[in-house]
Protein backbone atom coordinates (compact mmCIF):
# COMPACT_ATOMS: atom_id res chain seq x y z
CA UNK A 1 0.00 0.00 0.00
CA UNK A 2 1.19 4.00 -0.34
CA UNK A 3 1.98 5.46 2.55
CA UNK A 4 2.43 9.10 3.18
CA UNK A 5 5.81 9.64 4.98
CA UNK A 6 5.64 13.60 4.92
CA UNK A 7 5.29 15.11 1.14
CA UNK A 8 6.81 11.49 -0.05
CA UNK A 9 4.99 8.45 -0.62
CA UNK A 10 6.49 4.87 -0.34
CA UNK A 11 4.98 1.13 -1.08
CA UNK A 12 4.72 -0.32 1.96
CA UNK A 13 4.03 -4.04 2.71
CA UNK A 14 2.20 -4.74 6.10
CA UNK A 15 1.21 -7.99 7.52
CA UNK A 16 -2.21 -7.88 6.28
CA UNK A 17 -1.33 -7.65 2.69
CA UNK A 18 1.29 -10.55 3.05
CA UNK A 19 -0.31 -13.04 5.90
CA UNK A 20 1.50 -15.44 7.36
CA UNK A 21 -0.38 -17.94 5.44
CA UNK A 22 1.35 -16.44 1.83
CA UNK A 23 4.17 -16.47 3.30
CA UNK A 24 4.16 -20.49 3.84
CA UNK A 25 3.01 -21.04 0.75
CA UNK A 26 5.64 -19.50 -1.22
CA UNK A 27 8.18 -21.14 1.36
CA UNK A 28 7.05 -24.27 1.48
CA UNK A 29 9.08 -27.19 0.80
CA UNK A 30 12.36 -24.74 1.13
CA UNK A 31 14.73 -25.12 4.04
CA UNK A 32 16.13 -21.95 5.48
CA UNK A 33 19.70 -22.26 6.70
CA UNK A 34 20.55 -19.60 9.44
CA UNK A 35 24.10 -19.45 9.71
CA UNK A 36 25.62 -17.58 12.51
CA UNK A 37 23.85 -17.92 16.07
CA UNK A 38 25.08 -14.78 17.79
CA UNK A 39 23.02 -11.35 17.38
CA UNK A 40 20.21 -11.41 14.60
CA UNK A 41 20.69 -15.42 14.06
CA UNK A 42 18.53 -16.46 17.43
CA UNK A 43 15.72 -14.04 17.18
CA UNK A 44 15.06 -14.76 13.62
CA UNK A 45 15.58 -18.43 13.90
CA UNK A 46 13.11 -18.85 16.35
CA UNK A 47 10.75 -16.27 14.89
CA UNK A 48 10.66 -18.49 11.86
CA UNK A 49 10.52 -22.07 13.90
CA UNK A 50 7.39 -20.67 15.70
CA UNK A 51 5.73 -19.82 12.49
CA UNK A 52 6.12 -23.23 11.07
CA UNK A 53 9.38 -23.13 8.64
CA UNK A 54 11.65 -25.45 8.20
CA UNK A 55 14.66 -23.84 10.20
CA UNK A 56 17.71 -25.13 10.17
CA UNK A 57 21.23 -23.91 12.15
CA UNK A 58 24.67 -23.43 10.89
CA UNK A 59 27.45 -22.30 13.87
CA UNK A 60 31.03 -23.32 14.63
CA UNK A 61 30.78 -25.84 17.10
CA UNK A 62 31.75 -25.45 20.75
CA UNK A 63 31.16 -26.65 24.16
CA UNK A 64 31.83 -23.94 26.06
CA UNK A 65 29.71 -22.74 28.39
CA UNK A 66 28.18 -19.13 26.69
CA UNK A 67 29.15 -20.37 23.32
CA UNK A 68 26.88 -19.55 21.02
CA UNK A 69 27.10 -23.23 19.67
CA UNK A 70 25.55 -24.22 23.33
CA UNK A 71 23.19 -21.52 23.19
CA UNK A 72 21.51 -23.14 20.30
CA UNK A 73 21.22 -26.20 21.90
CA UNK A 74 19.54 -24.60 24.75
CA UNK A 75 17.36 -22.87 22.66
CA UNK A 76 16.38 -26.44 21.18
CA UNK A 77 17.96 -26.73 17.59
CA UNK A 78 19.32 -30.63 18.07
CA UNK A 79 22.92 -31.52 16.64
CA UNK A 80 22.19 -33.60 13.82
CA UNK A 81 18.96 -32.94 12.78
CA UNK A 82 18.19 -28.59 13.05
CA UNK A 83 21.84 -27.98 14.26
CA UNK A 84 25.48 -28.47 12.02
CA UNK A 85 28.14 -27.08 11.01
CA UNK A 86 28.37 -24.00 8.79
CA UNK A 87 29.09 -25.65 5.78
CA UNK A 88 26.37 -28.64 6.45
CA UNK A 89 24.10 -26.28 6.84
CA UNK A 90 25.22 -24.36 4.04
CA UNK A 91 24.93 -27.49 2.20
CA UNK A 92 21.35 -28.19 3.39
CA UNK A 93 19.35 -25.02 3.12
CA UNK A 94 17.66 -24.18 -0.02
CA UNK A 95 18.16 -20.25 1.51
CA UNK A 96 21.56 -19.18 3.11
CA UNK A 97 20.85 -17.11 5.52
CA UNK A 98 24.15 -14.97 6.09
CA UNK A 99 23.73 -13.96 10.39
CA UNK A 100 27.18 -14.18 11.21
CA UNK A 101 29.35 -10.83 11.87
CA UNK A 102 30.55 -8.30 9.25
CA UNK A 103 34.01 -8.94 10.09
CA UNK A 104 33.69 -12.89 9.92
CA UNK A 105 31.84 -12.76 6.69
CA UNK A 106 35.29 -13.25 4.54
CA UNK A 107 36.37 -16.43 6.38
CA UNK A 108 32.79 -17.66 6.24
CA UNK A 109 32.03 -16.90 2.80
CA UNK A 110 35.21 -19.16 2.01
CA UNK A 111 33.87 -22.08 3.88
CA UNK A 112 30.39 -22.11 2.15
CA UNK A 113 30.80 -20.71 -1.17
CA UNK A 114 30.85 -23.86 -2.88
CA UNK A 115 27.14 -24.67 -1.41
CA UNK A 116 25.66 -21.61 -2.40
CA UNK A 117 24.67 -22.71 -6.01
CA UNK A 118 22.22 -21.79 -8.87
CA UNK A 119 18.84 -21.97 -7.86
CA UNK A 120 18.96 -20.87 -4.37
CA UNK A 121 19.00 -17.79 -2.39
CA UNK A 122 21.63 -15.84 -0.39
CA UNK A 123 19.99 -13.87 2.46
CA UNK A 124 21.47 -10.98 4.23
CA UNK A 125 20.31 -8.71 7.39
CA UNK A 126 22.39 -6.25 6.25
CA UNK A 127 23.91 -5.25 3.02
CA UNK A 128 27.61 -4.86 4.27
CA UNK A 129 28.54 -8.18 2.96
CA UNK A 130 27.05 -7.70 -0.28
CA UNK A 131 28.05 -3.76 -1.17
CA UNK A 132 31.80 -4.24 0.12
CA UNK A 133 31.72 -7.14 -1.46
CA UNK A 134 35.50 -6.44 -2.34
CA UNK A 135 36.54 -6.06 1.47
CA UNK A 136 34.43 -9.57 2.07
CA UNK A 137 34.05 -11.77 -1.05
CA UNK A 138 31.38 -12.70 -0.88
CA UNK A 139 30.17 -12.73 -5.04
CA UNK A 140 27.55 -15.61 -5.64
CA UNK A 141 27.51 -16.50 -9.28
CA UNK A 142 24.75 -15.91 -11.71
CA UNK A 143 21.55 -17.70 -10.92
CA UNK A 144 20.98 -17.14 -7.14
CA UNK A 145 18.91 -14.35 -5.22
CA UNK A 146 20.62 -12.23 -3.47
CA UNK A 147 17.47 -10.97 -0.50
CA UNK A 148 17.82 -8.86 2.60
CA UNK A 149 15.73 -8.56 5.05
CA UNK A 150 16.73 -5.65 7.89
CA UNK A 151 15.12 -5.24 11.16
CA UNK A 152 14.91 -1.98 12.31
CA UNK A 153 16.28 -3.16 15.85
CA UNK A 154 18.52 -5.40 17.78
CA UNK A 155 17.99 -9.52 17.52
CA UNK A 156 17.05 -9.25 20.89
CA UNK A 157 14.14 -6.49 20.02
CA UNK A 158 12.87 -8.87 16.94
CA UNK A 159 12.29 -11.49 19.20
CA UNK A 160 10.77 -9.39 21.95
CA UNK A 161 8.45 -7.83 19.33
CA UNK A 162 7.39 -11.07 18.22
CA UNK A 163 6.54 -12.71 21.06
CA UNK A 164 4.57 -9.33 22.22
CA UNK A 165 2.77 -9.69 18.95
CA UNK A 166 3.76 -6.20 18.08
CA UNK A 167 6.17 -7.21 15.40
CA UNK A 168 9.61 -4.49 14.46
CA UNK A 169 9.42 -2.79 11.15
CA UNK A 170 12.33 -3.92 7.99
CA UNK A 171 13.94 -2.89 5.30
CA UNK A 172 14.03 -5.20 2.30
CA UNK A 173 15.76 -5.05 -0.75
CA UNK A 174 16.74 -7.88 -3.21
CA UNK A 175 18.89 -8.81 -6.90
CA UNK A 176 17.52 -11.55 -8.72
CA UNK A 177 20.82 -12.38 -10.29
CA UNK A 178 19.46 -14.15 -13.35
CA UNK A 179 16.31 -15.54 -11.60
CA UNK A 180 12.31 -15.01 -11.85
CA UNK A 181 12.14 -11.22 -10.48
CA UNK A 182 8.91 -11.77 -9.24
CA UNK A 183 9.94 -15.05 -7.15
CA UNK A 184 12.62 -13.55 -5.53
CA UNK A 185 10.82 -10.62 -4.33
CA UNK A 186 8.12 -12.95 -3.11
CA UNK A 187 10.71 -14.97 -1.49
CA UNK A 188 12.01 -11.72 0.22
CA UNK A 189 8.61 -10.69 1.36
CA UNK A 190 7.81 -13.91 2.71
CA UNK A 191 10.93 -14.41 5.07
CA UNK A 192 10.38 -10.73 6.00
CA UNK A 193 7.12 -11.56 7.67
CA UNK A 194 8.32 -15.15 8.68
CA UNK A 195 11.12 -13.24 11.14
CA UNK A 196 8.47 -11.35 12.21
CA UNK A 197 8.61 -7.97 10.93
CA UNK A 198 6.05 -5.57 11.37
CA UNK A 199 5.82 -3.86 7.94
CA UNK A 200 8.25 -4.08 5.30
CA UNK A 201 9.63 -0.88 3.05
CA UNK A 202 11.65 -0.92 0.20
CA UNK A 203 15.59 0.03 0.18
CA UNK A 204 18.31 -0.96 -2.17
CA UNK A 205 21.65 -3.19 -0.12
CA UNK A 206 23.65 0.50 -0.76
CA UNK A 207 21.00 2.63 1.16
CA UNK A 208 20.79 0.03 4.14
CA UNK A 209 24.10 -0.44 5.00
CA UNK A 210 24.90 3.41 4.25
CA UNK A 211 22.04 4.38 6.80
CA UNK A 212 22.71 1.64 9.05
CA UNK A 213 26.28 2.75 9.61
CA UNK A 214 25.39 6.08 9.63
CA UNK A 215 22.51 5.56 12.56
CA UNK A 216 24.34 3.25 14.47
CA UNK A 217 27.46 5.36 14.72
CA UNK A 218 25.05 8.62 15.44
CA UNK A 219 22.23 9.50 17.08
CA UNK A 220 20.92 5.63 17.72
CA UNK A 221 23.99 4.50 19.77
CA UNK A 222 27.42 6.39 19.65
CA UNK A 223 26.12 10.35 19.57
CA UNK A 224 23.68 9.43 21.94
CA UNK A 225 25.99 8.27 24.30
CA UNK A 226 28.45 11.01 23.86
CA UNK A 227 25.48 13.35 24.26
CA UNK A 228 24.55 11.89 27.70
CA UNK A 229 27.91 11.73 29.01
CA UNK A 230 28.88 15.38 28.12
CA UNK A 231 25.54 16.56 30.24
CA UNK A 232 25.97 14.40 32.96
CA UNK A 233 29.88 15.48 33.35
CA UNK A 234 28.85 19.16 33.24
CA UNK A 235 26.23 18.50 35.99
CA UNK A 236 28.67 16.38 37.95
CA UNK A 237 31.62 19.15 37.55
CA UNK A 238 29.11 21.72 38.60
CA UNK A 239 28.20 19.89 41.88
CA UNK A 240 25.19 17.87 40.96
CA UNK A 241 24.70 15.00 42.65
CA UNK A 242 25.05 11.55 40.71
CA UNK A 243 21.19 10.28 41.40
CA UNK A 244 20.29 14.05 39.89
CA UNK A 245 22.83 14.00 36.88
CA UNK A 246 21.32 10.45 35.98
CA UNK A 247 17.49 11.40 36.44
CA UNK A 248 17.91 14.83 34.60
CA UNK A 249 20.11 13.07 31.71
CA UNK A 250 18.91 9.29 31.34
CA UNK A 251 15.77 8.76 33.56
CA UNK A 252 13.57 11.21 32.53
CA UNK A 253 14.02 10.67 28.93
CA UNK A 254 13.79 6.88 28.64
CA UNK A 255 11.35 6.26 31.33
CA UNK A 256 8.94 9.21 30.15
CA UNK A 257 9.73 12.00 26.93
CA UNK A 258 11.00 9.28 24.84
CA UNK A 259 7.82 7.55 25.38
CA UNK A 260 5.43 10.63 24.30
CA UNK A 261 7.61 10.83 20.87
CA UNK A 262 6.78 7.60 20.42
CA UNK A 263 3.21 7.83 20.80
CA UNK A 264 2.61 10.85 18.46
CA UNK A 265 6.03 12.90 17.67
CA UNK A 266 8.67 15.59 19.26
CA UNK A 267 6.21 17.90 19.12
CA UNK A 268 3.09 16.52 20.55
CA UNK A 269 6.06 15.85 23.45
CA UNK A 270 6.67 19.06 23.48
CA UNK A 271 3.14 20.23 23.98
CA UNK A 272 2.62 18.12 26.88
CA UNK A 273 5.85 19.36 28.87
CA UNK A 274 5.76 22.55 30.60
CA UNK A 275 5.96 25.98 29.13
CA UNK A 276 9.67 26.60 30.51
CA UNK A 277 10.71 23.46 29.06
CA UNK A 278 9.17 23.86 25.82
CA UNK A 279 10.80 27.45 25.31
CA UNK A 280 13.89 26.41 26.56
CA UNK A 281 14.08 23.06 24.12
CA UNK A 282 12.63 25.55 20.99
CA UNK A 283 15.64 27.91 21.86
CA UNK A 284 18.28 25.25 21.95
CA UNK A 285 17.37 22.88 19.43
CA UNK A 286 18.83 24.73 16.77
CA UNK A 287 21.99 25.27 18.23
CA UNK A 288 22.75 21.69 19.15
CA UNK A 289 21.50 20.90 15.00
CA UNK A 290 24.53 23.44 14.27
CA UNK A 291 26.80 22.33 16.36
CA UNK A 292 26.50 18.27 15.50
CA UNK A 293 25.32 18.32 11.63
CA UNK A 294 29.33 18.94 10.69
CA UNK A 295 29.80 15.93 13.18
CA UNK A 296 27.06 13.74 11.29
CA UNK A 297 28.44 15.37 7.59
CA UNK A 298 31.73 13.90 8.33
CA UNK A 299 30.51 10.45 9.86
CA UNK A 300 28.69 10.22 6.71
CA UNK A 301 31.63 10.96 4.41
CA UNK A 302 33.21 8.21 6.30
CA UNK A 303 30.98 6.18 5.74
CA UNK A 304 30.45 6.30 2.19
CA UNK A 305 34.37 6.40 1.41
CA UNK A 306 34.34 2.97 2.82
CA UNK A 307 36.44 4.16 5.75
CA UNK A 308 34.21 2.80 8.50
CA UNK A 309 33.67 -0.64 6.44
CA UNK A 310 37.68 -1.03 6.54
CA UNK A 311 37.80 -0.79 10.25
CA UNK A 312 34.71 -2.85 10.85
CA UNK A 313 36.96 -5.53 8.59
CA UNK A 314 40.28 -4.63 10.04
CA UNK A 315 39.47 -4.52 14.21
CA UNK A 316 37.04 -6.98 13.79
CA UNK A 317 38.97 -9.66 12.87
CA UNK A 318 41.84 -9.54 14.97
CA UNK A 319 42.24 -12.58 17.57
CA UNK A 320 42.50 -10.31 20.64
CA UNK A 321 38.95 -8.53 19.26
CA UNK A 322 36.26 -9.62 21.82
CA UNK A 323 38.91 -8.85 24.53
CA UNK A 324 39.67 -5.27 23.62
CA UNK A 325 35.74 -4.87 22.83
CA UNK A 326 35.28 -5.66 26.61
CA UNK A 327 37.66 -3.35 27.74
CA UNK A 328 35.87 -0.35 26.35
CA UNK A 329 32.47 -2.19 27.50
CA UNK A 330 33.68 -2.09 31.02
CA UNK A 331 34.64 1.49 30.60
CA UNK A 332 31.46 2.72 29.63
CA UNK A 333 29.69 0.13 32.47
CA UNK A 334 31.59 1.73 34.57
CA UNK A 335 31.51 5.73 33.89
CA UNK A 336 29.74 7.30 36.92
CA UNK A 337 27.04 7.57 35.03
CA UNK A 338 26.17 4.10 34.10
CA UNK A 339 27.15 2.99 37.38
CA UNK A 340 24.44 5.71 38.74
CA UNK A 341 21.80 3.71 36.80
CA UNK A 342 21.97 0.87 37.88
CA UNK A 343 21.65 2.30 41.30
CA UNK A 344 18.54 3.94 40.17
CA UNK A 345 17.08 1.11 37.81
CA UNK A 346 17.54 -1.12 40.92
CA UNK A 347 14.96 1.14 42.83
CA UNK A 348 12.42 0.95 40.17
CA UNK A 349 9.32 -1.07 41.88
CA UNK A 350 8.98 -3.45 39.46
CA UNK A 351 12.95 -4.23 39.00
CA UNK A 352 13.81 -4.18 43.10
CA UNK A 353 10.95 -6.88 43.17
CA UNK A 354 12.75 -8.95 41.05
CA UNK A 355 16.25 -8.55 43.12
CA UNK A 356 17.97 -6.68 40.67
CA UNK A 357 21.33 -6.91 40.51
CA UNK A 358 23.06 -3.71 39.79
CA UNK A 359 26.11 -5.06 38.71
CA UNK A 360 24.34 -7.28 35.89
CA UNK A 361 26.27 -5.90 32.48
CA UNK A 362 26.97 -6.28 29.09
CA UNK A 363 25.13 -10.06 27.70
CA UNK A 364 24.51 -11.12 30.92
CA UNK A 365 28.32 -11.45 31.48
CA UNK A 366 29.36 -9.73 35.12
CA UNK A 367 31.56 -7.31 33.62
CA UNK A 368 32.56 -4.73 36.73
CA UNK A 369 36.12 -5.34 37.68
Amino acid sequence: MKIKFGKVAENITTRKEFPLKKAREVLKGKTLAVLGYGIQGPGQALNMRDNGFKVIVGQRKSTKAGSSWMRAKKDGWVEGKTLFSLEEAAEKGDIVMMLVSDGSLREVWKKIARYVTPGKYLYFSHGFGYVYNKLTGVNPPKGVGVIMVAPKGSGTSVRRNFLSGAGINSSYAFEPNGMNKKTVEEVTKAIGIGVGSGYLFPTTFRNEVTSDLVGERGILMGALAGVMEAQFETLRANGHTPSEAFNETCEELTQSLIRLVDENGMDWMYGNCSQTAQHGALKWRPIFKKAVKPTFARLYKSVKSMQEAREVIRDTGCPDYKEKMLKKLEDLHNHEMWLAGAAVRSLRPHEAAKGNAASAGWGGRKIVK
